[in-house]
């Protein structure tokens, strides 16, 4: 190993020049000090004396540069240290640099952060502790803003045709759009939110974000729920730029009969309890058993009337099965034996059995739809 012997700009004390100082690229500009003079201007860890951190007080997200993040924290704790790593700088000329940090819980805004650190400058042995509080800065982000101000794009309404949906189907829609909205949360889309939903008397009304996500929102409604979905521009305003802005209300309307309801069709063939509403209208007919399904000009909404629910069905004894098209059961209501069509999906050895009373008659329903 060769040294080169020189003396100290400052003091003037003889130096032992470390042997890589002469190489190219070597950082250290004060390679000529002694180490006495060296270290006494030296600072392993450049810290602020502060930081702070924007944290949206109805979300959780938090504000990194110009953007908003969500972190999905408990407390900040995480954060802090984050932080903290991005504010701090290790001198270029430490080695073996090791590190370690404890957090204390000061108050509910603020986490006073104890770092320590140790590494080498020319073989030397150095540790060094700082303490950095962090302070949170609660207020509100560009999402939720929007959310407080009534911000929306796109009105995605559930209707039915010619009834008002069910508090079943308009849960159900509203959970669909909250789960649709919720994966593109998950992927990192803070532009996606539902600003309100609201019941009527005609539905369900959803104020959302962006076009684009209404339209996939009614779509995979009337793709669970059965109907079609419609769209209808509104202009709403025009940017700075005098591009004009448009708001689009997307209609997903329901089919007239759900799953449950049973039909009258008006074809001498007696009634129907549907089974299906996606695509053509589907079910069993009451009298026989037998398959329905409309046809591709009637879809899912063929000419009929609803008589009843399978819900509204009561049990009741069977006296007799008189042959395979027939039955006797005991009338619910009057508690006289009556004589009924028998369809082929009845159990001929039942004791009992469902019975629906409508316009149409007394009828043997299946046990589920």
């Amino acid at each position: 190993m060769s040294e080169s012997r020189q003396f100290c700009p400052r003091c003037g004390d003889p130096v032992e020049r470390p042997p890589d100082a002469d190489l190219p690229g070597s950082h250290d500009p004060d390679a000529g000090l002694c180490d006495d003079c060296y270290f006494d201007d030296f600072e392993l860890v450049d810290a602020p004396d502060r930081i702070e951190v924007g944290v949206c007080s109805q979300c959780g997200a938090v504000k990194r540069g110009n953007r908003w993040v969500d972190v999905d924290a408990d407390d900040y704790t995480d954060v802090a240290v984050d932080e903290l790593v991005e504010a701090l700088g290790v001198h270029v000329d430490a080695r073996e640099v090791t590190w370690g940090v404890e957090p204390e819980q000061v108050d509910e805004n603020t986490i006073r952060m104890h770092a320590t650190f140790s590494g080498f400058i020319r073989a030397t042995p150095l540790q060094e502790e700082v303490t950095v509080p962090v302070y949170i800065a609660r207020g509100t982000c560009d999402r939720c803003g929007r959310i407080a101000g009534d911000y929306w794009n796109a009105l995605v309404q559930v209707r039915g045709t010619n009834r008002t949906p069910t508090a079943e189907e308009m849960d159900r829609a509203e959970e669909i759009a909250r789960d649709y909205i919720a994966d593109r949360e998950a992927k990192g889309d803070r532009n996606a939110f539902i600003t309100s939903a609201a019941r009527d008397e005609n539905g369900l009304n959803m104020k959302i974000s962006a076009n684009q996500m209404g339209e996939a929102i009614a779509g995979r409604i009337v793709r669970e729920l059965g109907g079609d979905a419609s769209a209808a521009e509104t202009l709403a305003t025009e940017d700075s730029d005098g591009n004009e802005l448009y708001r689009v209300t997307f209609v997903a309307r329901l089919p007239e009969f759900t799953p449950g309801d049973v039909v009258d069709l008006d074809d001498g063939d007696g009634p129907v309890l549907v089974t299906s509403a996606h695509g053509n209208l589907k079910g069993i007919r009451l009298e026989t058993g037998e398959r329905y399904e409309a046809s591709h000009e009637e879809g899912i909404a063929p000419d009929g009337r609803r008589l009843a629910g399978h819900g509204d069905a009561e049990r009741t004894t069977v006296v007799t099965v008189e042959d395979e098209h027939a039955v006797q059961v005991l009338d619910p209501e009057t508690f006289e034996p009556k004589t009924i069509p028998r369809p082929d999906y009845m159990d001929a050895d039942a004791d009992e059995v469902p019975v629906l009373r409508s316009r149409a008659g007394l009828h043997v329903v299946p046990e589920d739809v």
